[in-house]
């Protein structure tokens, strides 16, 4: 065997995606080869026929741009680097390493059909809420991937990474040390995670709302000196500030017009109703202990295989056969009081009709802490500002409040007189 040996995939979005003997090894593994039977975006291909990708394509992608954005950081940042963070040469190369397999492997853990599952997810026992699919990924690259990531001779012989160094980068906790300052290429607001999505969803759903200019982005991303003995963030030079207001704008126009597509949102519904009848309990395992090894066999085969069976109840029958809840009404992005004033009218007189009310709340761009610094040039003494400061398009795009209720198609007609009647001027319940 030579562990040397590169190996190339191609990639319709990146054109070849290069793996190492090591990479190849992990992506190999079961529980990595089941992405291949996750796809990205659940039902979307209801809507948008060509949306048929998987989470195995798009983690393939993300290690490969969160790779660029990396070598273009340390291109650009290695002395700040290397006083702020005390890399050596070394340091890098194995930063470099263990970015790629976070990357590689930030998706591991979905469940069936991706996002549109989540909410089955089992709440965690210390009450803080329900278990993350980054949870799941954290606990399979320290149970069934661990082998596999610590004990190949590339890694033995140059990195001496464990996986519990990669499940920290992952979690963000503690464990990651000083290479947490690279967990923003993984899950930030302008990281490899999105710019990959973006442009793989909209190519496959064969829309043009998620483009943007990556290799702009990976031109001019850099490492921003801290404040008050802050730790360095990522950030980009003034002169890609407007490729990031593209990639935030891209964002926005996908949630809106693919991911919230009306038709694409009623059969996550259909879909979670599906699943609370297949699912033992209504909830996915635990990522923990054996129930890890069940949640793994969870996959997009396996519940069509039970749909197909007729063991999910009316929603699996609604799946099977393209009998979709309707939408009856919909609110706007922001609401102003007349608004939710006809919102409650319409849910009132529509009463008992309404089978479904499924809120869009989606933050487009955070302007906290997390706001993306400009390194502006020379002229200014290397200003740092935030995006949202300098572009009035991230400043003011803000919260989505929209609303949606859905009807049986059968009562779509009966539902429609009624929201007619309900929002006429002067109309009532």
């Amino acid at each position: 065997m030579d562990v040397h040996r590169i190996y190339e995939i191609r990639c319709p979005i990146h054109g070849f995606i290069t793996l190492n003997d090591w990479e190849k090894q992990i992506v190999s593994q079961a529980v990595f080869q089941r992405l291949r039977r996750i796809r990205q975006l659940a039902w979307t291909d209801q809507v948008y026929p060509g949306a048929m990708h998987t989470r195995f394509e798009h983690s393939l992608g993300v290690m490969h741009i969160a790779t660029l954005l990396y070598d273009s950081i340390v291109a650009r940042s290695r002395d700040l680097l290397r006083n702020e963070l005390g890399y050596d040469n070394a340091g890098f190369i194995r930063n470099r390493q263990l970015v790629r397999l976070a990357a590689l492997l930030h998706d591991i853990g979905h469940a069936p059909f991706s996002h549109a599952s989540e909410e089955l997810f089992p709440e965690q026992d210390s009450g803080e809420g329900k278990f993350l699919h980054e949870d799941y990924s954290a606990a399979i690259v320290r149970g069934p991937l661990k082998d596999a990531i610590e004990d190949h001779k590339i890694n033995s012989s140059n990195y001496d990474l464990k996986a519990n160094d990669v499940a920290a980068l992952l979690e963000g906790s503690a464990g990651a040390r000083a290479s947490l300052f690279w967990r923003d290429l993984v899950t930030g607001q302008i990281d490899a995670d999105r710019m990959d999505y973006l442009l793989r969803d909209s190519h496959h759903a064969g829309v043009h709302y998620g483009r943007f200019d990556l290799h702009r982005l990976i031109s001019t991303i850099v490492a921003i000196r801290g404040s008050d003995k802050e730790p360095p963030r990522l950030g980009i030079q003034e002169g890609g500030w407007h490729a990031a207001e593209a990639l935030i704008l891209a964002r926005y126009f996908m949630f809106t017009q693919v991911y919230f597509h009306k038709t694409r949102v009623a059969y996550d519904i259909h879909l979670l109703g599906a699943l609370k009848e297949i699912l033992p309990g209504g909830v996915f395992p635990k990522p923990e202990g054996t129930a890890l090894n069940e949640f793994v066999k969870w996959d997009d085969w396996r519940v069509l295989g039970l749909l197909a069976s007729g063991d999910a109840g009316e929603h699996g029958e609604r799946l099977a056969s393209r009998n979709h809840y309707r939408m009856i009404y919909q609110t706007t992005e922001v609401q102003a009081a007349e608004e939710k004033e006809n919102l409650k009218k319409v849910r009132d007189s529509l009463g008992s009709l309404v089978v479904a009310e499924m809120p869009a709340a989606k933050s487009w761009y955070k302007t906290d802490d997390t706001d993306v610094p400009v390194l502006q040039d020379e002229r200014f003494g290397f200003r740092v500002r935030p995006l949202s400061e300098l572009s009035n398009v991230v400043h003011n795009l803000g919260e989505n409040d929209r609303i949606l209720l859905y009807c049986r198609p059968e009562d779509q007609a009966e539902a429609t007189k009624k929201v007619e009647k309900a929002t006429k001027k002067g109309g009532g319940a």
